[in-house]
């Protein structure tokens, strides 16, 4: 993933950029980078690695380096920026949030059609905001050019720019799938991903960008340059998991959701009489944790923490890209509080079940000291499809999402005909789906929340979402 903030003052703006940014951390964990514009000095850029370090670490003498009335910052899981380029509309800095699916064949026509080159990263990679400000640079204007680099490429983009006269251009992606918020104080305005860093810094709320929809903001308007569409397939996964729980999106906040989220599961588990005699409902922090208290103050089971992380060391945010390496690091998080584990029934909510790889280490450790239940919940249906939209997960192959391997096992190919009966926990297929990831993973029982259920907990209309990583529908 990846989240951008930026701000267009009369006064010195490097400050709210600076924490704007960094309040942005939990959206990635590779690189981050800011850009200013000052009226004598012009455009400067700085990106920094922050695999090991965070984002206050790298740039605590930004405030040295750099100066501006206008600036923006990008916390990226993938390309370093912003980059800041020069072209027939002027000189500029970029940062973009989704993703190019289709990169290789826009390279291609890119490079065939006379156009000189790409800073290539190793082996062969084009830095992906580098190939959208390409296709930018192409047309006659900002607005024209996002245009065409939004309907060109299969994905996603949400695009923040500042320009050489000290301005902000917004575009929210063309379908909305990611948010862009402006906000207002006294000396101008500022451009977020996150609601709450608007709030915090003091600026107050002035409009959710649309579909598609393109602004330029300056110290003392907002112009529309692109009018905007009602139509929207905003992710669901925002409320789910990877949105900060201080977040609103679309007027719906995310620690809300997650509440309502856990009550639905706690009814149906009601309903159906499962997982009763559960002596504490816990989550999977730290995301799981609110669905968690959801589930608890519904089912009336008390709510616990058998486990702790260890954060001051083992923060999420600095996590190792190998696999192996990031379940070493998982477990090594997990201090247990014996009490609360030993000889209890337990029942942990996760935001959803996605390998299930960290999850199971989780169980084990569990049942290693002392746990004589461990039941898991999920708060989001099945994963079935890998996610074409948006850079959110690291599963590149659909087979190493468990519910299709597992699906695979049980039945082969056959099996991805009846995906939407796998996922129906009252259908014979869904009860093998469940019994088989229970033996793979040692729960004690599982389920995952209904498609409905999400959507009812959101409060969304369905056709405003976006549900293809459990359903494949666009």
């Amino acid at each position: 993933m990846g989240g951008f903030f930026g701000v267009a003052s009369s006064e010195d703006a490097l400050e709210d950029v600076f924490f704007g940014t960094d309040y942005h951390s939990h959206l990635g964990t590779r690189r981050a980078g800011m850009a200013a514009y000052d009226k004598e000095i012009g455009l400067q850029r700085k990106i920094h690695n922050i695999e090991n370090s965070p984002f206050r670490t790298k740039f605590e003498n930004i405030f040295n380096e750099m100066k501006g009335t206008s600036a923006i910052g990008c916390i990226s899981d993938y390309d370093p920026q912003p980059l800041l380029l020069r072209s027939h509309l002027g000189t500029y800095a970029i940062c973009v949030i989704g993703v190019v699916k289709n990169a290789e064949e826009l390279i291609d026509g890119y490079l065939k059609d006379g156009h000189s080159h790409f800073d290539a990263l190793t082996g062969g990679a084009i830095n992906s905001t580098e190939l959208i400000a390409a296709l930018i640079n192409q047309k006659n204007d900002f607005t024209e050019g996002i245009r065409y680099a939004q309907e060109a490429i299969e994905g996603s983009a949400s695009i923040l720019i500042l320009t050489d006269d000290g301005s902000l251009i917004a575009a929210r992606d063309r379908m909305g799938r990611l948010p862009v918020i402006i906000g207002k104080n006294e000396n101008g305005y500022c451009v977020s991903f996150e609601s709450y860093v608007i709030e915090k810094l003091g600026y107050s709320f002035e409009k959710e960008l649309k579909s598609a929809e393109i602004v330029r903001v300056s110290a003392d308007s907002i112009e529309v340059l692109a009018s905007g569409r009602d139509e929207m397939r905003i992710c669901s996964f925002l409320w789910s998991y990877y949105g900060y729980p201080t977040s609103t999106y679309e007027g719906v906040n995310v620690e809300a959701m997650r509440y309502r989220n856990g009550k639905i599961m706690a009814e149906h588990d009601r309903e159906a009489k499962n997982a009763e005699d559960i002596d504490y409902v816990g989550g999977v922090p730290d995301s799981g944790t609110p669905h968690a208290i959801g589930y608890a103050n519904a089912s009336g089971i008390p709510f616990a923490r058998p486990f702790i992380k260890y954060t001051p060391t083992w923060s999420r945010s600095f996590m190792p890209t190998v696999q192996t390496e990031r379940n070493k690091i998982a477990k090594m998080k997990q201090i247990p509080v014996h009490e609360l584990i030993k000889d209890k029934n337990l029942l942990f909510v996760d935001d959803s079940i996605v390998r299930g790889t960290q999850l199971k280490e989780t169980v084990d450790f569990l049942y290693e000291n002392g746990a004589k239940a461990v039941h898991m919940r999920s708060a989001c249906p099945p994963i079935m499809y890998s996610c074409k939209y948006l850079n959110f997960s690291r599963a590149t192959d659909e087979m190493e999402l468990i519910g299709r391997r597992t699906i695979m096992e049980l039945e082969g190919e056959e099996g991805f005909e009846h995906i939407e009966e796998y996922c129906d926990s009252s259908t014979e297929r869904g009860k093998s789906l469940r019994n088989a990831i229970c033996e793979k993973l040692n729960f004690a029982s599982l389920e995952f929340q209904s498609l409905q259920g999400i959507i009812d907990s959101i409060g969304i209309e369905p056709c405003k979402l976006c549900t293809y990583c459990w359903n494949g529908k666009e």
